[in-house]
């Protein structure tokens, strides 16, 4: 596939929902912008460094088996992060992955804000098949 970086915004989820009820002030909504995360189509969801989970005051939710270039480890999942890209919003469990790893976009969020990668040009394009607009399948 070659290589596919983006720039993501993830915010933490709580902090939204406290904020769109007036609890929290907009201002004080934890998030962090990457100018360079890869997107990773064999990855299923949101990859952070454990350095990204703690300042965005993420909480560890459970451990699961993953498949990782170094074989089957445990990996700690986390409370819900949205991740915006380009405009287009998702919201998963994101992974923790090694701090010298870049922040991972897999193929679940990349599904829900209807991105493909256009592997020639090396960048991420609305699905040709929704004619690049933002489509939600329910079928």
């Amino acid at each position: 596939m070659g290589k596919v970086f983006v720039e993501a915004t993830i915010y933490n989820v709580n902090d939204l929902t406290e904020a769109k009820f007036g609890r929290l002030p907009p201002d004080k909504v934890r998030k962090v912008t990457v100018a360079e995360a890869r997107v990773d189509t064999g990855a299923t969801s949101l990859g952070l460094p454990k350095r990204l989970l703690d300042q965005l005051g993420l909480t560890k939710e459970s451990e699961k088996q993953a498949v990782t270039p170094t074989g089957v480890r445990t990996v700690s999942v986390y409370d819900a992060a949205r991740v915006e890209i380009m405009g287009r919003t998702a919201t998963v469990d994101p992974m923790e992955v090694a701090d010298e790893c870049p922040v991972l976009i897999g193929y679940i969020p990349l599904e829900q804000m209807d991105w493909v990668v256009d592997v020639k040009a090396q960048k991420l394009i609305g699905n040709p098949a929704h004619g690049g607009e933002h489509v939600l399948d329910l079928l």
